[in-house]
Formats: C-alpha cells, sequence, structure tokens
C-alpha cells in the first residue's frame, strides 16, 4: 500500500519563510499561555540565577603549567576563556588572566558565536585550534590561536564551518577532515577525506592520506604525541559502534590494527586498551562483553595474542569508564547505578585491581590530570574526581593513586533547601519480565497517597547511562515546590553495559517504550503519583522515546515533554546526521527493517490515532540551529496533532544547537517554558 503524502514536509524547510512564519505564530502561542502561569517570571529569574552563579565549579582543563577554564555569567553570557595556575586555582578566589572574550569578539565580528573547544599543540602550548559555532550548531569554524599573544593568528590556520575533524601533526602540519567539496562527506555529513596540511599551503593542496566510503559515519585522524611512543592513527566509524583503524608507518604504508570491529581501541603508552562490545573469542579463552582487555602494544602489533582482563562484567555491575595516569588505569565502575572506582597497576607476574575508597552511592566522574607529553610530569599520578548525588551539590577533588583520600578543590553551593528530601532507589518489572531500576527524589513532606506531581525522565539509547545528579535548576522549579523527580534506567541506555544497550536496539527498540511504561505503570501502583498527575519528559532519542510512549499509552500520563526530538522514522536517516543513527534503530529504506521500525515511530502513527481517542497534553522544544536532530521532526508532529485537534503546545528556539540553547538566558527561559507547562498540566497538591 502507497505511503500517504507528507503534507507537511515544506515544515523541513529549516530557514524557508513559510516554516519560520509558522515557527513564530506556533511560539507566540506559547509564549502567551505559559508566560501567564503564576509565578513564571521568578521561576525564569531563580533558574538563571542557578545558571550564572559565580559560586559554579569552574572545571579545568590542564596544559603544561596552566589550567584553562571556559566561564559563563550574567556578565559574560557567550563566556570566557581563561586560565589560572594550581596554586591560585586551590584558592577560594582564584586570579584568572583573560584569554578571550568571546562576547567582545562576537560583538566586533557581528556573529552569534558560541564556544565549541580548543586543542592546543603541547607540550609548549603557544598555539591552539579554536572552534567556535555559530548560534551553538554542530558545524563550526576552526581559528588558530596564539595563547602568549591572546590573539588569532594572521595568516594562520583556518577552516570555513563545516563538522570538521582536526589533529595537531606537528606545529606547521595538521591532519585535517573537513568538507573539501563534493564527495569529501560521508552520508551523514561528517567528513570522509583526510589529508596532510602544511603551514602556508591552500588547504585544496593539502595532500590525501586516508578515505573512507560514503556510506560510513565519518573518517577521523588522531595523534599520540607520547615521546617516544609515537604514533598516528586513522579511523573508518563503519557506523555508530563498529570502526576500522589503521597505524601510519614511517614508510607511508598503513597497518590495520587486528580488533573486533565494535571493540573501542585505546593506546596507554606501552600498551594497547580494548574495550568490548560483543563477547571475543582469543585462543582458547572467551571475554564477555563489557570487558576492559589490556595487551603489550608492540607485542600486539607483531602477531601476539596474549591480553589480560582489567574488568569483567556481571549482571549489576558495567564499565562507565576509565582514565589514565602514566602507570595506573581508574575503573569508573556501575554497581547497580552506584559509581564505583577501581585502581589497576601492572605488577610482577600481571595487573591487580584495588577498590579506592570514594563517596557513595551517587555519580563519580574521573578526569586525567597527567600531561603525557611531559617527560618529567610532576603531576603524572594525579587524577580528578567528580561526585554529586540527587541531593548533594558537585564537589571536584584532587587524588594521587599512591594516597588515599582526596584533596577537595572545588564545591557548588546549594541552590535549594533540600531539608527533608529524600532519594530511594526502586525496580519496576517490564513486559517481559525484566527488572527495570529507577530513582525517585521525594520533596520535603510527600507521602504515597497516590497525589503527587511527578516528573518522569528517561533516555534508554545508544548505551548512554542516565546516573544520579545534582540539578539546581530541577531542584528550584520542581522539587522545591513539591514535585515529585524520577529517572528511569531504561533498556538501551548505558547503566548495565552492552548487553543492556543491545537488548533495546533496532528490532527490540520497543523494549524500551515497555520498561518506560513499566516504570509509570509501578509509580501508581506503590502510590507516588497517578496517571493524571505524572509527567514524561526526554529529548533526542528521549525524544522519540516520550513521543513513542505517548501513543502508545497515553492514559497512562498527565503531560509530555518532548525535546529536540526525532520522531519520523521514515526520513530520520534523510536529514542532517540520521544517517549516522542506522546502526541504533535501523534502514527504514529496508523493507524488514521498516517492518519493526514502523510500529513505533511516531509520526506514521499518527495516521492511525483513533477518531476521539484523547491524547496528553504535549510540549515540544526544539532549536532551528540544531544541525544533528532535525528540528523538522518537532515541526511536522506538532502541526499534525494541531490538525488532529489534540492539545499541543511548540517553542523553538532560533538558536542552540541540538542542546536546544545558546546561552544561560536562553536556557533558563526554555526551562522556564518547559516547567510552566509541566505545572500548568499536572497542578500543585
Amino acid at each position: 500500500m502507497k505511503a500517504p503524502e507528507d503534507r507537511f514536509l515544506w515544515l523541513e524547510e529549516v530557514l524557508g519563510e513559510p516554516a519560520l512564519a509558522w515557527v513564530r505564530a506556533r511560539n507566540a502561542e506559547s509564549e502567551a499561555k505559559l508566560e501567564a502561569e503564576p509565578g513564571f517570571a521568578a521561576t525564569e529569574q531563580a533558574l538563571l540565577e542557578v545558571l550564572d552563579s559565580r559560586a559554579q565549579i569552574p572545571y579545568p582543563t590542564r596544559r603544561g603549567d596552566w589550567l584553562y577554564n571556559f566561564w559563563r555569567d550574567a556578565d559574560h553570557p557567550r563566556g570566557l576563556w581563561r586560565r589560572t595556575t594550581l596554586a591560585e586555582y586551590r584558592r577560594p578566589e582564584p586570579a584568572w588572566e583573560l584569554v578571550l572574550d568571546l562576547d567582545a569578539l562576537a560583538a566586533a565580528e557581528n556573529e552569534n558565536w558560541v564556544w565549541g573547544g580548543a586543542d592546543a599543540f603541547g607540550p609548549e602550548y603557544r598555539r591552539a585550534l579554536v572552534s567556535l559555532s555559530r548560534g551553538g550548531a554542530d558545524a563550526h569554524v576552526v581559528r588558530e590561536f596564539d595563547l602568549v599573544d591572546k590573539r588569532f593568528v594572521a595568516g594562520g590556520f583556518e577552516l570555513p564551518e563545516a563538522k570538521s575533524d582536526c589533529s595537531w601533526l606537528g606545529p606547521d602540519e595538521l591532519l585535517v577532515g573537513t568538507d573539501f567539496g563534493p564527495g569529501s562527506l560521508t552520508d551523514s555529513g561528517y567528513p570522509r577525506v583526510i589529508r596532510r596540511w602544511r603551514r602556508g599551503d591552500a588547504l585544496a593542496a593539502a595532500s590525501t592520506v586516508f578515505e573512507g566510503e560514503a556510506g560510513d559515519v565519518a573518517a577521523s585522524a588522531s595523534v599520540d604525541r607520547t615521546p617516544g611512543l609515537e604514533r598516528r592513527l586513522f579511523t573508518r566509524a563503519l557506523d555508530f559502534y563498529r570502526s576500522r583503524t589503521w597505524l601510519l608507518q614511517d614508510d607511508g604504508s598503513l597497518v590495520e590494527i587486528d580488533k573486533p570491529e565494535d571493540a573501542q581501541i585505546d593506546f596507554w603508552r606501552e600498551r594497547l586498551l580494548f574495550e568490548l562490545r560483543s563477547d571475543w573469542t582469543l585462543g582458547e579463552r572467551r571475554w564477555p562483553a563489557g570487558s576492559l582487555l589490556v595487551a603489550d602494544a608492540a607485542a600486539w602489533l607483531r602477531g601476539e595474542r596474549s591480553v589480560q582482563a582489567l574488568f569483567t562484567p556481571t549482571a549489576r555491575r558495567s564499565l562507565a569508564g576509565y582514565t589514565l595516569t602514566r602507570s595506573t588505569l581508574i575503573a569508573n565502575l556501575l554497581d547497580d547505578v552506584a559509581s564505583r572506582l577501581e585502581a589497576w597497576r601492572e605488577h610482577e607476574g600481571g595487573w591487580r585491581g584495588q577498590a579506592i575508597e570514594a563517596p557513595s552511592p551517587g555519580s563519580l566522574s574521573v578526569g586525567a590530570w597527567h600531561d603525557p607529553l611531559l617527560a618529567d610530569d610532576p603531576w603524572a599520578e594525579a587524577y580528578l574526581v567528580n561526585y554529586t548525588d540527587f541531593l548533594s551539590p558537585d564537589s571536584l577533588r584532587l587524588g594521587h593513586t599512591a594516597e588515599p583520600g582526596f584533596e577537595t578543590l572545588k564545591s557548588r553551593p546549594a541552590y535549594f533547601d533540600a531539608t527533608g528530601m529524600r532519594a530511594e532507589q526502586r525496580f519496576a518489572t517490564s513486559a517481559d519480565g525484566t527488572r527495570v531500576p529507577y530513582f525517585v527524589v521525594w520533596p520535603k513532606g510527600a507521602r504515597a497517597d497516590g497525589d503527587n506531581p511527578t516528573l518522569l525522565s528517561a533516555y534508554g539509547g545508544f548505551e548512554v547511562p542516565l546516573l544520579p545528579g545534582y540539578s539546581g535548576t530541577t531542584g528550584r522549579a520542581w522539587l522545591a515546590r513539591g514535585g515529585v523527580y524520577v529517572l528511569a534506567n531504561l533498556r538501551g541506555g548505558g547503566e548495565y553495559g552492552p548487553a543492556w544497550h543491545q537488548a533495546a536496539r533496532r528490532e527490540n527498540k520497543q523494549r524500551s517504550y515497555d520498561d518506560l511504561a513499566a516504570v509509570a505503570e509501578d509509580l501508581a501502583r506503590s502510590g507516588i503519583t497517578r496517571p493524571a498527575r505524572l509527567g514524561i519528559q526526554g529529548g533526542s532519542n528521549g525524544g522519540l522515546l516520550v513521543g513513542a510512549v505517548m501513543l502508545q499509552r497515553p492514559e497512562l500520563f498527565g503531560a509530555v515533554v518532548c525535546q529536540v526530538p526525532l520522531l519520523d522514522m521514515k526520513r530520520y536517516h534523510r536529514l542532517l546526521a540520521g544517517a549516522s543513527w542506522l546502526a541504533e534503530y535501523g534502514d527504514p529504506d529496508d523493507p524488514a527493517d521498516w517492518a519493526f521500525i514502523s510500529r513505533y515511530s511516531p509520526y506514521q502513527a499518527l495516521e492511525n490515532l483513533s477518531a476521539g481517542r484523547r491524547l496528553p497534553p504535549v510540549l515540544f522544544t526544539t532549536s532551528t540551529r540544531d544541525d544533528r536532530v532535525h528540528p523538522g521532526h518537532a515541526r511536522k508532529m506538532a502541526a499534525r496533532l494541531i490538525e488532529l485537534g489534540q492539545p499541543v503546545l511548540y517553542w523553538e528556539n532560533l538558536e542552540g544547537g541540538h542542546g536546544g540553547a545558546a546561552d544561560n538566558r536562553q536556557r533558563a527561559r526554555m526551562l522556564a517554558l518547559e516547567f510552566a507547562f509541566l505545572w500548568m498540566q499536572l497542578g500543585r497538591r
């Protein structure tokens, strides 16, 4: 049967005047309704105070003797790139040296610049490649910056707006993947061709050193400049989870590194690390998916196949990441979604792991402090740890592999009064019997009477775990006003490693939706809330999640906030970066794949919506400058629902990229609109 014509295809014209006129009309309608919610202006101001707070932690990036930080506040909405020393950073109020004022730059150049990061060439760290995006898009310009003179380098390396990939090969050479013209990008819009670009040469004259294929997600280059262990690597990302990597030899030839296509590798000085997404048999030994293995790099490249395990998963325990000092690997583990740290060191006869005493049971993130380019780095065994949970503001600590305990460097203040609040972990049972964890954060005085306004947030995709964390904005706008907050750990995420993700990928995607419905049912069964008081929110893949469940189980919810979502799964792979997600969702052009995608695709499901069936009120939020998930998804879905007479509000920020907002004021406004909608629909006690 021929698919019905898409009457709203014109809304995919991102900057088309009819589409923008539609957006402006919807924005005006939504703002008029939501700004009339009692306390809207006060909430927006309270949220902005959190985002602009000068007491936020200035998270540092170490470059030699300097600690760099990018900072936004009320006086600097676009932000300041600045630096200080460790001695100063330890002070309550460090003295910062300004490197680049992005607000001044944007004003001088009449551009809406948003910071995209910087890559400095070490160990001198005089020159950096600075990335700037217009309005927060993924595409960015790249410009060379002098960190001593604090200015952009006249005649230096510069790339026009594109989703570029750059690596320093030497002080006067780069490996560059960018939009070189027709045929140079993959179907997903990322670089397909890598060139070697020498200072002073035209970019068009740079020689091609590596190529991927059009059907790849991207081609990329990386350079390991550890003294005596220099390596140049080229990678083809075959899809979102599979890749092939080659090592460039001194004679210019490429040698492919033997690894499973879905394994991630990492060179660590003389060692090679393997992080497995599927089971791997080496000789007579079978290593399970989710393992972290180590090998001698030189021996591996010679053809020897000896590895040792640093971590192997269990049913409840998974690897969330790791960081590296000169001699120690700090593993960040999840044990039923609670963080734990282990230190792994090589001893005579093998590797040994030891638990690190760290705050618990919230979320720990670990960052590198060691500079591998410095042969005599005094901080070679140091690392950073950040701890947070739902009711404890973040604290940043400095650890050392030779010493127990941590030095607290910075802490965030409390942005709401958590007295009387509590958090707990519960488990729901999904449709197929799977145990699905979720967290409940109770406001002061709330009890299980089935009548609490409750916000349920979830994601369930791309092996991304959702972990406990302190949110001053959710605390002020929701918890402090009497709302219950729930965070669900659905299949499709990474809370229990690759198997948890793969259980809800492609033809099994429906399991994420069943898991969310199971949590919603459990919230009602346990007396935490009832459907009329329950709102759900999700962004990106989470937007697809709440869009699908809204249509499948509308009776479970009283409100839906659908942020920067995918919704038209028939065309998602033809819009912006959508082709890069085929491994997660499947190919809608393949009839076998479309058979399972079509069962949940929200935009197409509207054609089968029963006459008179009422959906919960929904607010769509997105960004015109989102060049990852096309705003056409949200636009078309909202337009069709409006046509069907369903309760819909729509708001699109004209800047913001995939995050929805380009600065703190825009983010505060977007959040205030979302919370106003939730309170309007879910009511108060």
